[in-house]
């Protein structure tokens, strides 16, 4: 819990700016979802679950808005930014907020490079960016010299941007998401009208590799990876006009929208296939194009559309690097939201003239440029950050029912109905979504966790951090049992099947471990709501966080 003393700090320094209303919030969800996962997302969920690669993207949205009907609700109450992070801190306390926002972080700082890494990708048509390797038994494209060299230029596109200020952000970034939606959506209709072939749907099986298939594909082919930038509603809640109105709008209107526009593109993109390109017994497994460092502005060539694939090119450029810009502001308000929890030096929560976490963009920009050294490519990270993403998110339906039992009286503009049915099933489809990246990139998340437990040891030891009470037993309680619960299940399941040096035991087949993930989130559920912080404790919380956001209104004169 902070202390008197951070609260006179923070009123000597300018405060982050609400210049974002409720289009900007809107477009910032939109064009935070629609990034890189679009240009790769229809081939590898194909090669993955084949036609069935439909019901992956349908469940994973489904999967994905219940998680967003949460933050939501919690949103509206506290329109704070880097509000993921900050909203376990109010229930549970100091431990449990940084092994959390530590998590969220993780993910969100991660983010960035990827988005880097699929421009360059893709760019790879013009100049030699990326080379042909081998990984883990596929092809993945990995950066050049030259690739590496641009990439450090676009993250320092992205700091300058952010250098401006959040109103030139928005403004950027509206104009970008209108150019995000007009190309998918011309996507779409291309396809659909140049060719449609309905037996791709059943020549080689609607599910050729089963159940197993569709479900790995959500979490391995970047379809949630795709849906998880309805956060920004959440994490710019404290810098829009009406966050009691926008925060809802943005955060679930976002997931809906790229839905639909998701299912649609997975579609044309099965229908134009010529089927020719399907053959033999792993025909989706194997499927490919002859420049897939581009496969959808393959596929525009093969039907004779080069005017579609220069604008795929094009937008290939435009698409990530647009979320990345987004992914370097929200990084560095996760580092600022740290700060002001304590869990990280105050220095990251400093802010400009113009009210922008400056110090936090330096470190954003330099914990970039080392993750394109161990992840040098996109197949690579995407399966990492959407199980860091979906394992940090998870912590917000405990947070909910928490702070419904201790603040019932609380102000909720929002409130998301059926009592603990929708927050438990949210809780159940983060684990799944985490389970179903497997143990490959389960036990990296793993060790990126007990990583920042020795960071916490280091701030506790040198200093630099104004931590109140850890609250242990709070975060203890829950969060080992959940994080231990969920690695053992991993180990012992089967994802990923018939992967060469997977590492788990393969002894769950998916329904046990479905049936094991909903009793331990049943467990871990009941165990967070009993051990909770006290209201009293609870609400003083809650009264430091109106404080803050009241010191941000009033130097801005809100």
């Amino acid at each position: 819990m902070a202390t008197d003393t951070s609260t006179a700090v923070e009123t000597e320094q300018p405060q982050l700016k609400r210049h974002v209303g409720i289009v900007g919030l809107l477009f910032a969800s939109i064009g935070s979802i629609i990034g890189s996962g679009w240009l790769f997302g229809a081939l590898n969920a194909s090669q993955e679950a084949g036609p069935a690669a439909v019901i992956s993207w349908a469940l994973g949205g489904v999967m994905v808005l219940a998680i967003a009907l949460v933050y939501a609700e919690l949103g509206v109450m506290f329109p704070v930014s880097g509000g993921v992070i900050r909203f376990p801190h109010l229930a549970f306390g100091s431990f449990a907020s940084y092994t959390t926002g530590w998590i969220t972080w993780v993910g969100a700082s991660t983010t960035a490079p990827i988005e880097v890494l699929a421009a360059l990708q893709y760019g790879t048509k013009y100049a030699p960016f990326t080379v042909e390797a081998q990984a883990g038994g596929q092809t993945v494209h990995t950066l050049t010299g030259l690739g590496y060299a641009v990439a450090v230029l676009l993250m320092a596109v992205f700091v300058v941007i952010n250098y401006f200020g959040i109103r030139w952000f928005a403004r950027i970034n509206n104009t970008l998401v209108w150019w995000k939606l007009g190309i998918i959506v011309l996507v779409i209709v291309a396809f659909f009208a140049t060719a449609f072939h309905g037996e791709n749907f059943t020549s080689h099986g609607f599910k050729p590799s089963g159940w197993h298939g569709v479900f790995s594909a959500i979490a391995t082919s970047g379809i949630v990876f795709s849906y998880l930038g309805f956060r920004q509603g959440v994490e710019l809640a404290g810098e829009t006009d009406n966050p009691r109105r926008n925060v809802p709008i943005a955060v679930i209107g976002s997931v809906l929208v790229t839905a639909v526009i998701y299912i649609a593109l997975q579609v044309a993109f099965i229908g134009a296939l010529e089927p020719s390109l399907l053959s033999g017994a792993d025909a989706w497994a194997n499927l490919s194009f002859e420049n897939d460092f581009g496969p959808l502005a393959a596929l525009a060539t093969a039907l004779g559309l080069g005017w579609l694939a220069v604008l795929l090119y094009i937008d290939a450029i435009i698409s990530p690097g647009d979320t990345g810009l987004i992914y370097t502001t929200l990084t560095s308000r996760l580092s600022y939201a740290m700060a002001r929890n304590g869990n990280a030096p105050q220095r990251l929560a400093r802010t400009t003239e113009r009210g922008v976490p400056l110090f936090s963009l330096v470190v954003t920009f330099v914990v970039g440029l080392i993750v394109f050294l161990p992840f040098p490519s996109w197949q690579q990270l995407v399966g990492f950050i959407t199980s860091a993403t979906v394992l940090s998110f998870a912590s917000g339906p405990l947070v909910l029912t928490a702070l419904r039992k201790r603040v019932p009286d609380h102000p909720r503009p929002f409130r998301l109905p059926g009592g603990h049915v929708l927050p438990l099933l949210a809780f159940w489809a983060s684990n799944l979504i985490v389970y179903w990246s497997g143990w490959l990139t389960g036990w990296k998340l793993y060790v990126a966790v007990l990583l920042g437990f020795v960071l916490l040891g280091l701030f506790k030891l040198f200093g630099g951090v104004r931590q109140g009470p850890l609250h242990f037993w709070n975060g203890f309680a829950w969060l080992f049992p959940w994080l231990g619960g969920l690695a053992l299940i991993s180990y012992l399941g089967n994802f990923p099947e018939k992967s060469a040096g997977a590492g788990n035991l393969g002894l769950l087949n998916f329904e046990w471990s479905a049936l094991l993930l909903g009793a331990l989130s049943v467990v871990v559920y009941l165990i967070a709501d009993r051990v909770a912080l006290p209201a009293e404790v609870v609400r003083e919380n809650i009264e430091e966080s109106k404080q803050e956001a009241a010191l941000e209104d009033a130097e801005l004169g809100a």
